[in-house]
């Protein structure tokens, strides 16, 4: 049986050591963010998660959820924990005090957000939905859908979805045949099919809020086939009354549920919709006339549904740091126990037959590998959640403008770099196990499973490298990657006289070179043929994530080295802690930062050989 330890330690270096939030007050939420309610709620949400969440994880993936008579069960224990979760207030952290919620800033409800997922990612996936859904809608709805259902939703009573993808059509949304037709009352009647919903359908709560993407077709009732006219609607399972009781139930209901390779316990449906009351969110859309005089509606729900979706990828990268920090702790606590063989330098535990694994350099490397990431990748994802904080300041525009930028370019980043490492931190882990990974009795392989579809959704990693050369790179002339460079440029020179900080500013230095080379290529090449940018954007996305995270890891051995100097000069401080900081550091710096190099090399062949073959050739 798999456990869990909330890595609360880590979260309270971060927070107070590495982004000193305690010196923000003058952020949003941040005022009561001293050592004292931050230690609260870390120590309470990760005993939450260890005592209520984590023993129904496998639960979950051995019974996974039920489809009978159009009614979606979820496995046994998950209602209770649910109603358990909200009456604890764990899913309104980040919610506005009038309704009820805690208003915590990003920072908090990211970091409470990690330690559920690494508990039961499945469970976690329906309030994490939940939040993202009244998100949006409190930002697009009408009064009455904020006054009436946003609070709901925060609540717990009710749940929340995104339905994006179709039979059909996945990334390429202009493919999308779901449409929706306006009513003289204003409202709309939505049809179509959507595949994948996480969270359709399930006892979890009496109502759940669909936040649907539709066409609204023309005159004749045609669809065009692009995106013009595409725009968000909110469509509940169950018609609300004006005084927010439930009234008839709506033309939403569940076709299946998969059956699926991990997240069992997380029920994903396919939704049908038939002529489903729907409600239109943000403004009407306005008429513009395309080159032939032909009228199309602008699409205004695309950015309330982008909005959701960054949110989302977020959340999803957190999953990756999140599966890594668990299956680590498990294979941690086997390596120490499991006996095998003699240490390579001779017998460390000559009274036994055999040396514990952790002796072993392969397996300790398969260890560091898996915590250098999650470690590292857990500073930056904070990093990046405190700057969505600095948006909403009243600071400085240029500090501003500058937090946008850094947190546009990195979503991609987070999203796919930090769920491929994530799954790859965690098949090491399984294999720290050998045979015994493999099957259920340790609960490893259910991770490598579960972790696997962090991958795919909310944009395919793919799709987020594209996302990242095609979009994020050229916005604004270049502006975000320029903010990164100088920030890391900046620091690499401040420590440059600092000798102790060589053997991290140093393969950082070269790192951050290796990427601005990278960088200058795609857009001398990729801009002549597109081809070459694709070809590159996988490689360029990790090599990426790589000098991100080191450059998170080379700022925290620099408090750690300092930490340590004090504490030896008769200070206050865990010596031990500060001391595995330099070696997660180092090991990122000797053994992931090298990459770079092939990395570069991969991104810059270009995409002749690639695309050399036709297609009946492969």
């Amino acid at each position: 049986m798999p456990s869990y330890t909330a890595p609360t330690d880590d979260f309270r270096f971060i927070f107070f050591e590495l982004l000193k939030i305690d010196e923000s007050t003058d952020l949003p939420g941040y005022e009561q963010l001293d050592e004292a309610l931050v230690s609260d709620v870390l120590e309470g949400a990760g005993k939450f998660c260890a005592e209520v969440l984590q023993p129904l994880n496998q639960v979950g993936d051995e019974h996974g959820c039920v489809f009978e008579n159009g009614v979606v069960r979820t496995p046994p224990g998950f209602k209770e924990a649910y109603d358990a979760y909200c009456e604890s207030g764990w899913n309104r952290l980040g919610a506005p005090e009038a309704y009820g919620g805690a208003a915590l800033p990003a920072v908090m409800t990211f970091a409470v957000s990690e330690m559920a997922f690494s508990a039961n990612q499945a469970f976690t996936m329906y309030p994490g939905l939940t939040s993202a859904a009244y998100s949006a809608l409190a930002a697009t709805g009408d009064r009455w859908m904020r006054e009436t259902i946003v609070p709901k939703m925060i609540a717990g009573e009710w749940a929340g979805t995104m339905c994006l993808t179709e039979p059909h059509c996945g990334t390429d949304l202009k493919l999308m045949k779901s449409k929706a037709v306006e009513q003289e009352d204003g409202t709309y009647r939505l049809t179509g099919t959507k595949i994948f919903i996480s969270g359709g359908d399930h006892d979890l709560t009496d109502n759940i809020i669909h936040m649907v993407i539709a066409k609204i077709p023309d005159e004749d009732g045609k669809l065009a086939n692009d995106l013009s006219t595409v725009n968000f609607f909110m469509v509940p399972k169950v018609l609300v009354n004006e005084d927010g009781s439930l009234g008839p139930r709506n033309g939403v209901t569940c076709g299946s549920i998969e059956k699926k390779m991990g997240i069992k316990g997380s029920s994903t449906c396919v939704m049908n919709f038939d002529d489903a009351v729907a409600y239109r969110l943000g403004p009407a859309p306005k008429k513009k006339k395309d080159g032939g005089g032909t009228q199309k509606s602008k699409s205004q729900g695309m950015s309330g549904m982008f909005g959701m979706m960054n949110a989302a990828r977020m959340g999803v990268g957190i999953q990756g740091v999140a599966i890594g920090e668990v299956a680590y702790q498990n294979a941690v606590t086997y390596a120490n126990e499991r006996i095998a063989g003699r240490a390579l330098t001779g017998a460390k535990n000559p009274d036994d037959p055999a040396d514990p694994i952790i002796v072993h350099p392969d397996v300790r490397r398969m260890l560091l590998q898996a915590r250098s990431f999650v470690e590292g990748a857990r500073a930056v994802a904070m990093w990046i959640s405190h700057l969505f904080s600095v948006q909403r300041s009243q600071r400085s525009d240029e500090e501003k403008q500058d937090a946008a930028d850094l947190t546009n370019l990195m979503t991609p980043i987070i999203k796919a770099f930090f769920t491929d490492m994530g799954f790859e931190a965690t098949n090491a882990a399984m294999q720290c196990y050998g045979g015994h990974g493999y099957v259920r009795d340790h609960g490893m392989e259910q991770f490598v499973r579960d972790a696997r579809i962090n991958q795919v959704y909310e944009g395919a990693n793919g799709v987020q490298a594209l996302d990242l050369v095609g979009r994020k790179l050229t916005a604004n002339g270049g502006r975000a990657p320029g903010v990164f460079f100088k920030l890391v440029d900046d620091y690499v020179a401040a420590q440059s006289a600092n000798a102790e900080m060589a053997p991290f500013i140093t393969p950082l230095k070269t790192g951050v070179q290796r990427l601005k080379d990278t960088t200058t290529w795609l857009a001398e090449h990729g801009l002549k043929n597109f081809d070459h940018a694709g070809a590159a954007s996988v490689d360029y996305l990790r090599l990426f994530g790589i000098v991100t995270v080191g450059y998170m890891w080379a700022r925290s051995a620099e408090i750690a080295q300092r930490r340590i100097a004090e504490i030896d000069a008769g200070g206050d401080g865990n010596k031990a802690f500060y001391e595995t900081k330099l070696i997660n550091a180092r090991f990122w710096m000797e053994r992931v930062m090298p990459d770079t190099a092939s990395l570069h090399e991969r991104a810059t062949a270009g995409a002749d050989t690639i695309m050399a073959l036709d297609a009946a050739s492969f």
